[in-house]
């Protein structure tokens, strides 16, 4: 749980780093509305994948896929946001879980600082590791503000991907490519 009265202390310190005044009315909830929002951008820490992906049905099944699952991120080097989606396949093989809870792992490993590599391979880990498919694949697609607002000041579409167990297989993969480019 973060400590907000800290984290008030903190922003007003930054405020006045940078040269403004946390006295001016406008700034004068800053600190609450930041401490606010980062304890909503990193709740990811108080969620366990394993309890997310406890409750599982009996059922086995095709291939199962989650497309476009919006997320936002920040970024652990700059601090920055960066936003996507991502795309969740598995092959059961015992059980599925309920969809809500694909998009809540995305939420418990985006809602931490992040690298987008790290966001992806932790997100198969816990596919792999809770449900035990016979396949995980995981796709993130992204844009990083730390490449738009700084440094190279470029917007390129990052693409990171794990491919486990049956999606290693060339027709498993392209029928999982196949099925996440295909509009609704």
């Amino acid at each position: 749980m973060m400590d907000k009265s800290r984290m008030h202390k903190l922003t007003r310190e930054f405020l006045e780093v940078i040269g403004e005044d946390p006295k001016r009315e406008g700034l004068l909830d800053t600190p609450r509305r930041v401490a606010d929002m980062y304890e909503e951008l990193t709740e990811g820490y108080a969620m366990n994948p394993k309890e997310l992906l406890a409750r599982e049905w009996n059922e086995v099944t095709g291939m199962v896929i989650a497309k476009e699952i919006d997320f936002f991120s920040l970024c652990e080097h700059h601090l920055l946001p960066f936003y996507g989606t991502v795309h969740i396949g598995y092959i059961p093989s015992r059980a599925v879980v309920g969809l809500s809870k694909l998009a809540r792992l995305v939420d418990c490993f985006s809602r931490r600082l992040q690298l987008q590599e790290r966001m992806t391979k932790q997100i198969a880990d816990a596919l792999n590791e809770n449900l035990h498919p016979l396949g995980v694949a995981v796709v993130v697609q992204a844009r990083h503000l730390c490449m738009q607002m700084r440094g190279v000041k470029s917007g390129a579409d990052i693409v990171t991907s794990e491919l486990r167990g049956q999606f290693e297989k060339s027709e498993t993969r392209t029928e999982f490519f196949d099925m996440i480019r295909k509009p609704m």
